[in-house]
């Protein structure tokens, strides 16, 4: 079966309530493909996610940027992944490199958070990545393998996981990975799920990039055989983020 071409937008910090309302308003006016060739799924600031759900066009759906490892409780500041469920927010993101970086999420705690998302019901988006130390030293493949270990052990159904390779040097920088770049990893990481999950999870798992994608390179980079969407941050705020879930015809003609 194809895998269906994803295009995730994460807002990230950004926007007021009237920034918050044009954009929804730019994405209900859009004309884009129909849900059976993309599904499009945007990640607005916690605050904003029951407007961007009651307001968006029924045909995308929205996620959160972040949830709390456990069950609710003296957990200031947090949002809980039964909370999420309450209101209806189908999707999440987990393990950005913000986080992993700005507050020291490890592996293990990244993946102790998806398996639990996951046994809540709610779907994710797991990002791994490596930084430029990291992609100089030679070792993207053995750093993104060890961050999709930690997942793996966690979890034993990969049905409503998507994955998104997100190199850290390339996210808000304006360097993208080269597409052939991007395929090498995305084809590592399949073979990596291939060895140590199953051929069926490597086969249907998406797996996504992020990391300056815009309206000018999505054509190319959504061309590669394993890539199987984008995690759009920066560019998901402007207009041209209909261009971008425009490319996913590139895989409905190939």
């Amino acid at each position: 079966m194809a895998r269906k071409f994803f295009i995730g937008g994460n807002w990230k910090c950004n926007g007021t309530t009237e920034e918050v309302k044009k954009i929804v308003a730019t994405l209900n006016a859009a004309e884009v493909p129909s849900e059976d060739v993309v599904e499009v799924v945007v990640s607005p600031p916690f605050v904003y996610l029951p407007t961007v759900k009651s307001t968006l066009r029924p045909g995308f759906h929205v996620a959160a940027q972040n949830c709390w490892v456990k069950k609710g409780g003296a957990y200031t500041g947090e949002v809980s992944a039964e909370m999420l469920v309450n209101l209806d927010i189908p999707w999440v993101i987990l393990g950005h490199s913000e986080r992993r970086a700005l507050l020291g999420e490890t592996n293990e705690f990244v993946g102790d958070k998806v398996a639990y998302a996951l046994a809540q019901g709610l779907k994710v988006i797991a990002c791994i990545g490596e930084t430029l130390e990291q992609r100089e030293a030679g070792s993207t493949v053995e750093v993104v393998s060890a961050q999709t270990k930690a997942i793996a052990e966690r979890i034993s159904n990969w049905t409503n996981v998507v994955l998104a390779y997100e190199p850290v040097w390339a996210i808000g920088t304006g360097k993208v990975a080269s597409p052939a770049q991007a395929q090498e990893v995305h084809f590592e990481l399949r073979k990596w799920l291939n060895k140590n999950v199953s051929a069926e999870v490597a086969a249907s798992t998406r797996i996504i990039y992020g990391g300056s994608v815009n309206g000018g390179n999505c054509k190319e980079l959504a061309g590669q055989p394993d890539l199987d969407g984008f995690l759009v941050g920066g560019a998901s705020l402007k207009p041209e983020f209909i261009d971008i879930i425009k490319s996913a015809e590139v895989k409905k003609n190939a």
